[in-house]
């Protein structure tokens, strides 16, 4: 089972790939301000230096906070859209063990269907002037 893992809570982001619960790829990058341009081109990246396409992926796990809000919210709009535009079940999750803990939830037929973010904290917004 070809597992796709994304990580984007703080600037140096991170994608892998997992063949069941063996690493197969893992990539880190400095994603700063160029997170929503760089990680559809990492995915890319590792999908074709493993000769593998996006059909392959079997199953997505996405961390899911706390960390950055626009990186989070970026992280898993990406992995939301590949999951419902794909099909492969999707798992939102958090802490340590982030990975090992996805997997095993993936590979129990879990299915989130959509990760949702957590921040850490309650998200501030501005409120419309009278």
């Amino acid at each position: 089972m070809i597992i796709l893992t994304i990580r984007t809570d703080k600037p140096e982001s991170e994608v892998g790939l997992y063949d069941d619960s063996k690493q197969i790829a893992y990539f880190k990058w400095q994603a700063h301000r160029e997170l929503a341009e760089t990680i559809h081109k990492r995915i890319k990246e590792i999908l074709d230096n493993n000769k593998l396409s996006m059909g392959d992926i079997e199953g997505i796990v996405v961390y899911k906070g706390p960390g950055s809000f626009t990186g989070l919210r970026i992280g898993i709009s990406v992995a939301n859209s590949l999951s419902y535009s794909l099909g492969p079940p999707i798992v939102g999750v958090s802490k340590e063990n982030w990975i090992e803990n996805g997997i095993k939830a993936i590979q129990s037929g879990k299915n989130d269907k959509s990760a949702l973010p957590e921040y850490g904290a309650p998200v501030f917004t501005t409120k419309p002037k009278k």
